[in-house]
């Protein structure tokens, strides 16, 4: 005989709210705002749904949110940063300062030293070195950098800067009147200006900490010395492992190899005898 026993099964505690939205679902808003920065939820909702998804605007804003995107009326004013580099890739360029300490008669001494990088080809230019870079040294630098003639800004139409004070209001607005805008980060966003922090990586790793530094012309000399090698001999993994600057030469497969030496060989390079 089989018994039935109540077993409370009717006062089980149900599911209440909405339903989890799929995975596929949070992943295609994520995409679609992240590659579209101009489109609100609405545009985004009829994305998903020619996809065959139908999901409110309350959804997807609550998606973007735990996802770190700012509400569309913002996102469609500041766009993202990836576009903007996109956008205007070919007129642009970044500057920034590394330090290095340097032996000087007045003992230990820190000094300034101001890169741009053209961030297309990945040139880099040495802008030059202080121990004070004051307002007077940097409208010097900024004349240089602006000429009309070879000055190494002079085709580019934005300057990605940090917010240092160096970088004066007196010095970007001479930037203006040159035609280059300052594109100013945000606070403590070094990833931002990625390209050039890693130039200083390599610069620091292969050059300045492995010297001994003494005054300031050995100082510069050893920095043109590592730009020369930067830009033609070193392959870059963010160029296909191509050089900055490319020569070529039809390889002799039977030709012997030299070896070129920079900095009493701390920096080496190998090619085919031509």
């Amino acid at each position: 005989m089989v018994v039935n026993r109540w077993d409370y099964s009717d006062r089980k505690e149900k599911k209440y709210g909405r339903p989890t939205v799929r995975q596929v679902i949070v992943d295609l808003t994520v995409k679609f705002a992240k590659e579209n920065p101009t489109w609100g939820y609405d545009r985004i909702s009829g994305a998903l749904s020619d996809l065959g998804y139908n999901i409110c605007d309350s959804t997807i804003g609550n998606i973007l949110k735990a996802h770190g995107f700012e509400p569309a009326p913002d996102r469609k004013r500041t766009g993202s940063w990836e576009t903007f580099l996109q956008a205007y890739w070919d007129v642009m360029a970044a500057s920034d300062f590394t330090t290095v300490e340097v032996w000087t008669k007045k003992g230990l001494t820190t000094y300034y030293l101001l890169f741009g990088m053209e961030l297309k080809t990945r040139r880099v230019h040495f802008a030059g070195c202080t121990t004070n870079p004051n307002q007077a040294w940097m409208k010097t630098i900024a004349l240089e950098l602006t000429n009309h003639e070879d000055g190494f800004f002079k085709d580019k139409k934005y300057l990605i800067m940090d917010r240092d004070a160096t970088f004066s209001q007196s010095f970007r607005d001479f930037l203006r009147n040159e035609g280059v805008k300052p594109v100013r980060l945000p606070p403590r966003s070094p990833n931002l200006n990625a390209h050039l922090e890693r130039f200083f990586g390599s610069l620091k790793s292969e050059c300045l900490y492995k010297r001994i530094l003494f005054a300031e012309n050995p100082t510069r000399k050893a920095v043109r010395s590592f730009l020369e090698y930067y830009h033609t001999e070193r392959n870059h993994q963010g160029l296909n492992n191509e050089l900055i600057v490319t020569i070529y030469r039809p390889p002799d497969m039977h030709a012997e190899i030299e070896t070129t030496k920079r900095l009493g060989g701390l920096l080496r390079s190998y090619r085919r005898v031509a």
